[in-house]
């Protein structure tokens, strides 16, 4: 039963982050009351592997819609294969100021400057004991805002260590634009040390656990075609186990013109779709099938879907297409596998 078209202009009726939080609320209580298998379809089980996990199908839920792990358990319930949570960074942090996201419908599109907003990592794993999920978890992991660029690897050491044990696979986010000078990160030697510390730590950790626990990077959609080659390059080298493409854009072709396209912040949603789609079929090309892609960007129906898979990646992630289509993009996507 779709409901989400009578429920999505009330939603859109309200303050963004206000329906946001509504939504997460109403949703985990269709869940505790039982009320979401009635209301959501069961999804078939199209399992893949990939990084060594066996994911249930290959459609997650991206990173950002749930940042403290909150909601785990109903959001699993959608039908997903895997699910994100994050970005949580070392110490809790408020984000930028408020007004920070913003719909434009007609653009199928959502610009935001959140800024990394969360309650810690440790507030993360507590609500990660206290699901009840056994599939496949990413713990997104970010850097605090005023923690100086040139010690950011100490942030990201600090997310690598606390969630290795837990964490299904880890993503390290070096491309939100939200943060000052994060996408700094991407480049040249600043991310050859950085990868390079955080593929030794993982190393100790494994001996540690006595568990491998994947690491994929995160990377923006604006990057040079030479930049991404750089990339490319290292995540081979320091043998990466995959590349998130692509975080939201700072760019505005796609909705030039449009009141809201001032606003700073994160482009995501259907004007993001090609320009990740691009960054996808380099990576596929450059890496050569040894690590794997994982499209993000741009996905509001089954034929996005298809095309990312088409352009070499393995796993999708949703989360602008499920605003605005609701859980029945689940279903869409995953039936056309």
């Amino acid at each position: 039963m779709n409901l989400y078209p009578f429920i999505r202009p009330l939603l859109f009726s309200l303050d963004p982050e206000t329906a946001h939080d509504v939504t997460l609320k109403l949703l985990n209580l269709a869940h505790i009351s039982g009320l979401a298998g009635l209301l959501y379809p069961a999804i078939e089980d199209k399992p893949v592997q990939v990084m060594g996990l066996t994911f249930k199908n290959p459609l997650g839920l991206a990173a950002g819609l749930d940042k403290n792990g909150d909601y785990i358990d109903a959001l699993a319930a959608l039908g997903f294969g895997f699910v994100e949570i994050g970005t949580a960074t070392p110490r809790p942090q408020p984000g930028n100021p408020k007004p920070r996201l913003f719909r434009l419908p007609e653009q199928q599109a959502i610009i935001n400057r959140m800024g990394f907003n969360n309650r810690g990592i440790d507030y993360l794993l507590a609500r990660v004991k206290q699901s009840r999920y056994s599939g496949i978890l990413g713990i997104n992991i970010g850097k605090n805002f005023d923690t100086p660029i040139e010690n950011a690897a100490e942030d990201y050491l600090i997310g690598l260590r606390k969630a290795y044990a837990t964490a299904s696979y880890i993503t390290i986010n070096i491309s939100s634009p939200n943060t000052r000078n994060l996408r700094q990160l991407q480049q040249g030697n600043v991310l050859k040390s950085l990868i390079s510390v955080l593929k030794e730590e993982q190393l100790k950790l494994q001996l540690e656990h006595g568990k491998y626990t994947p690491l994929a990077l995160k990377i923006a959609p604006d990057l040079s075609g030479d930049e991404i080659s750089h990339i490319a390059g290292l995540l081979l080298e320091f043998e990466i186990d995959a590349v998130i493409a692509s975080n939201t854009t700072i760019a505005r072709d796609g909705i030039a013109g449009h009141p809201l396209a001032k606003e700073t912040g994160g482009l995501s949603g259907a004007p993001v779709r090609e320009k990740s789609t691009a960054v996808v079929r380099q990576l596929a090309i450059e890496l050569n099938g040894k690590i794997p892609v994982i499209a993000a960007g741009g996905i509001l129906s089954a034929a996005d879907a298809q095309e990312k898979l088409k352009a070499g990646a393995s796993l999708v992630q949703v989360y602008s297409g499920l605003i605005y289509r609701g859980p029945q993009l689940i279903e869409d996507i995953v039936k056309s596998l």
